[in-house]
């Protein structure tokens, strides 16, 4: 059971328009984790999804989201399906992507307490801390002040990561009340250490998608 350690007014707080993300292709990796809830909010928000498993499945996206799940499955699984390597390139050259839970995780260029061989897309100028909050059983949602959101937005915490380290290319976007950073933005790249997919608020997808379209129109 998820607890909640503040009061979140009503979990829906934003309506965007349906139409904020209409004539954008979302990829959504689809190799591990809660994906198809970060497909349903998209769809919510007018935007088209694919499923990402193989690497043609990559070309012609607008963005990429890489949802949570368990970081060293995401990893062995990329590499197994041959998608870590194309996925870096596009990362790299700019693609905008939206990494939740694990996947902020697997986007960083450090990690402090890596599993044997665990590998990243080291595209993320941050260190991260693994189940920095706890087990499942200590998952909890709070809300938060999001820069470019707004203030009372609801972030669900499922065996999170935190961020111990920003780098000079990436800022932080959301803290904790203790100041630890559990948002940051690096260009088009938004990594968040929770779920905005488990909740019904949908401004931060919403504000993730307007940076993909201002991208898609460059």
């Amino acid at each position: 059971m998820i607890r909640t350690v503040q009061s979140v007014p009503a979990i829906a707080t934003g309506t965007p328009e349906s139409s904020v993300g209409a004539g954008l292709l979302i990829g959504v990796y689809a190799l591990q984790g809660d994906f198809m809830e970060h497909e349903a909010m998209l769809r919510t928000l007018g935007a088209d999804t694919r499923q990402i498993r193989k690497p043609q499945q990559l070309a012609g996206i607008d963005g990429i989201v890489i949802p949570g799940g368990e970081s060293t499955t995401i990893d062995k699984l990329s590499r197994i399906f041959g998608l870590a390597e194309p996925l870096h390139q596009l990362l790299q050259q700019g693609l905008p992507a939206l990494a939740t839970c694990a996947g902020l995780i697997y986007l960083a260029s450090h990690v402090e307490d890596e599993a044997p061989g665990q590998q990243t897309l080291a595209c993320l100028d941050v260190t991260v801390r693994r189940n920095a909050f706890g087990s499942q059983l200590d998952s909890f949602i709070m809300s938060l002040d999001v820069d470019g959101v707004g203030e009372g937005v609801p972030a669900a915490f499922i065996r999170g990561p935190v961020v111990t380290e920003v780098g000079e290319k990436a800022r932080t976007i959301a803290r904790l009340a203790d100041g630890r950073a559990v948002g940051v933005q690096q260009g088009d790249i938004v990594a968040l250490a929770f779920h905005p997919e488990q909740t019904d608020d949908t401004r931060l997808m919403a504000w993730w998608l307007s940076l993909v379209r201002a991208h898609s129109q460059q």
